[in-house]
């Protein structure tokens, strides 16, 4: 059999008597991975609002938006950092997949801690999660040209990949209907799926740690910690330059800092364990979970310093354009959000909820 080179863990458990991929304990994983990504999905589902796809087509600001930031800034900065810290083919897919992936629920959350713009938020994250079904798949393919020459890269299964992007649809399609049949079972829905995205992560953690012990981590390269800690770190940073260029307000600016920034580790985590073969993966799959922990970490920081100088340098509401909000509906989220303590939201952003609410 062809070797994949030095393994990203290299650690004896690598090749037990019983391999790693066929515990019940692993199988146990792929079950509560799948389960996740689903509450995910039909929670993001359920925060269209079907009523303003017609304005959306008319004004795709937040669709280009996603594109640039997702599916150029950062696979480009995932890339580099690759090249950069001369990760191994396995190492680099996991960088490479993670930083392929939409936009994830944390920047939703963070962008209303930081008083962001909901709607450009929201509509950031469904059309980056629509345009991975063919961008993620072709990000993938050309940005992994460089370790070609590796049978993990040779045998990249893109259209598993496809596959399962394309299963995440029949949970958003399904959110779309209860958002727009029954509104209250939505805002259920939505507050369950915000608080799956903590649980998820720690739950996968314990499992890992309970499988394979807390030698995991201290094996793992510190080039891949590296790569964990800055590349949530410049996806924020990419992200306000860009909003900046587009002439953006302050809160939209916020806004892209965190979308930017924020991947889908559900849907990463999900790719990696159910789309890969899996005697490839190893524990490829503790990547995304690292940039989970890190980029929650920074995104903290980052509500922190808002919380605690914001109000001191915005005495007012960031100037917005309420004719110019996009296609998705976030009242529902905000209130929700408000009731269940992730946040405060300022009485003065209600002011849209209630223009929108009188034209009705």
């Amino acid at each position: 059999a062809r070797s994949l080179g030095p393994s990203l863990f290299p650690h004896p458990w690598a090749h037990p008597q019983t391999p790693f991929w066929d515990t019940p304990l692993n199988h146990g994983l792929n079950v509560f991975v799948g389960a996740a990504l689903c509450i995910t999905m039909l929670g993001l589902g359920c925060t269209v609002d079907v009523n303003h796809f017609g304005e959306h087509v008319r004004r795709p600001v937040g669709a280009l938006l996603a594109a640039l930031c997702q599916f150029g800034l950062l696979p480009l900065l995932a890339f580099l950092l690759a090249l950069a810290f001369s990760l191994n083919e396995v190492a680099a897919v996991a960088v490479l997949l993670c930083g392929c992936c939409p936009g994830g629920n944390l920047s939703n959350l963070m962008s209303l801690l930081v008083d962001g713009d909901m709607n450009l938020s929201i509509i950031m994250t469904i059309s980056s999660t629509l345009l991975a079904l063919v961008l993620m798949p072709l990000c993938l393919w050309l940005y992994s040209r460089a370790w070609i020459d590796t049978p993990l890269v040779q045998l990249l299964p893109l259209g598993a990949v496809t596959l399962t992007l394309c299963s995440t649809l029949i949970p958003i399609g399904l959110g779309v209907f209860i958002r727009y049949k029954y509104n209250r079972v939505a805002d259920y829905i939505v507050k369950v799926s915000l608080w799956s995205l903590l649980v998820t992560l720690v739950v996968l953690f314990i499992m890992t740690g309970t499988m394979l012990g807390p030698e995991l981590l201290s094996s793992i390269p510190a080039s891949v910690y590296m790569i964990a800690i800055f590349m949530p770190l410049a996806g924020y940073a990419s992200g306000y330059g860009l909003a900046t260029l587009f002439h953006l307000p302050p809160n939209c600016k916020r806004t892209v800092c965190l979308e930017t920034g924020s991947q889908n580790v559900q849907l990463c985590t999900a790719i990696l364990k159910l789309a890969f073969p899996p005697q490839f993966i190893g524990s490829m799959y503790m990547f995304p979970l690292l940039y989970a922990l890190f980029q929650s970490a920074e995104a903290g920081v980052l509500v922190l310093i808002y919380k605690v100088y914001g109000s001191k340098i915005l005495h007012k509401r960031d100037p917005l354009e309420e004719d110019e909000d996009t296609d998705i509906s976030y009242q529902k989220l905000k209130e929700e959000m408000a009731d269940a303590s992730y946040g405060t939201v300022r009485a003065d952003n209600l002011i849209v909820m209630e223009t929108t609410q009188t034209s009705l």
